[in-house]
């Protein structure tokens, strides 16, 4: 193994990754972090909108999806705990090639697009409560902001990351609940949401279900930090599945409330800030500051968590010399430039994409990448990875079928953001097969 590569899958060299830095409160903290900043305060108004007035059970809908496919990256994790997490398995899967590299690059483009969501859901938050004439422009001024924050605290160190990310969950999952439970108590612990229209349709739920897992999906943050986990073959697993049931409880609660504060027809015409309107009629203004304030913690927190994730993961791809890596000029670590890499990423696409078109670009991202990592573990680990075939199975088969209902849905609807994934997808996928044609390719060397 090259110098800066990896054994076993724990990183080593020019990573200078941490192992055994990350408690299991931690990383619970890290990935509901990420999903209940994006999930919840970003999608509840989209789903509503695709699925009318079950939308409180496309959340349910969308945890059995995300809950299957987690069991083959448990499985996954037992056997390979690396810092470099999903890379590492698309390695051991289908060797040091374009389809490891490109299938790491959806998923990390993914998790870019997916801060990108979270950073523009603070900005709509945070100037919610003011009369600010120029609110579309300072969203993504905002937005960019945020994500400054966040690689600044990035820069800092795991101890800095894990006590942020530790501090806040309990606040913002805390706020949650007692906002949910104000809500549901001030409409008389009733549900009677309804709208004008019909929106039911078979594909309109299969998407609104594919954005569902989109606000789950911050469980793979785990996996991309687990040589840094104390005891990773027994943590990672714990730590995702304490996760996703924190936040099926979390989500069903806030989707509940809203429900019962708003119609689906008000949920929509408030879609990006529906939490923040829910709090209005039944809590008054001051529940309103309340949300705001909750969800400004939540969505900071999911930046944090979600910039370590990614970053760590680009560097150990790059130190594997399966995807392109420039310095650019910068000094020190490789992890160093991926965070970034990250960071300018995301800033560009909260400074121009909506969220309506981020969140979906993302969940097809990320959807595609999941089914070719399940079909890995079905085809190509079997005798390395002890997995439930069936499992693997069913989650390939409800990916594939929420994918489907989103992308019918955009090409019926707003036919340019398949167009952009597709191209996206095509892109990267040609591109690692063009870098990678002359072979094997050693790792980039630390600028000093």
């Amino acid at each position: 193994m090259t110098k800066g590569g990896t054994k076993h899958g724990h990183a080593t060299g020019d990573g200078d990754y941490d192992e055994g830095s990350i408690t299991l409160r931690g990383a619970v903290a890290m990935g509901t972090g990420v999903m209940i900043g994006a999930g919840i305060f970003a999608l509840t108004g989209q789903i509503a909108e695709l699925s009318g007035s079950i939308f409180p059970l496309i959340f349910m809908a969308a945890a059995i999806v995300a809950g299957v496919s987690a069991y083959g990256y448990v499985r996954m994790a037992n056997a390979y705990p690396s810092a470099g997490g999903i890379a590492m398995f698309l390695t051991k899967a289908y060797g040091p090639g374009a389809v490891a590299g490109g299938s790491a690059l959806l998923m990390a483009f993914s998790m870019v697009i997916n801060e990108s969501l979270v950073a523009r859901t603070f900005g709509t938050y945070l100037v919610r409560p003011f009369d600010v004439g120029a609110a579309d422009a300072l969203v993504p001024i905002l937005a960019v902001g945020l994500i400054g924050v966040a690689f600044v605290v990035n820069i800092s160190g795991n101890d800095l990351i894990q006590a942020v990310s530790e501090i806040t969950a309990l606040i913002k999952i805390g706020g949650i609940v007692v906002f949910a439970l104000l809500a549901l108590w001030a409409a008389g612990l009733s549900y009677e949401s309804s709208s004008s229209g019909t929106t039911d349709s078979p594909a309109n739920l299969l998407a609104a279900v594919a954005l569902g897992v989109l606000a789950y999906k911050g469980f793979t943050t785990i996996t991309n930090s687990g040589a840094e986990l104390v005891e990773p073959e027994r943590n990672v697993g714990r730590a995702i599945v304490i996760s996703l049931g924190i936040c099926v409880i979390v989500y069903l609660l806030v989707a509940l409330a809203v429900g019962s504060s708003l119609t689906v027809d008000q949920i929509t015409a408030a879609r990006d800030f529906s939490l923040a309107e829910a709090a209005r009629p039944a809590l008054g203004g001051a529940g309103t500051i309340f949300t705001v304030a909750i969800a400004i913690v939540a969505t900071v927190t999911g930046i944090i968590a979600s910039v370590f994730a990614v970053s760590r993961m680009l560097a150990m791809v790059s130190e594997m010399g399966i995807i392109p890596h420039r310095h650019f000029g910068m000094s020190g670590r490789i992890q160093r430039h991926t965070l970034v890499y990250t960071v300018v990423l995301a800033a560009l696409l909260a400074a121009f994409f909506d969220l309506g078109r981020i969140a979906a670009l993302g969940a097809i991202f990320y959807l595609v990448m999941d089914v070719l990592i399940q079909w890995g573990i079905l085809s190509r680990l079997r005798d390395e990875v002890p997995a439930n075939r069936a499992i693997v199975a069913a989650a390939i088969v409800l990916d594939l079928a929420a994918l489907g209902g989103l992308v019918w849905l955009k090409a019926t609807g707003d036919l340019l953001v398949v167009v952009v994934a597709a191209i996206g997808i095509a892109v990267i996928f040609v591109g690692e097969w063009i870098f990678l044609r002359n072979g094997p390719v050693e790792p980039p060397p630390t600028r000093s």
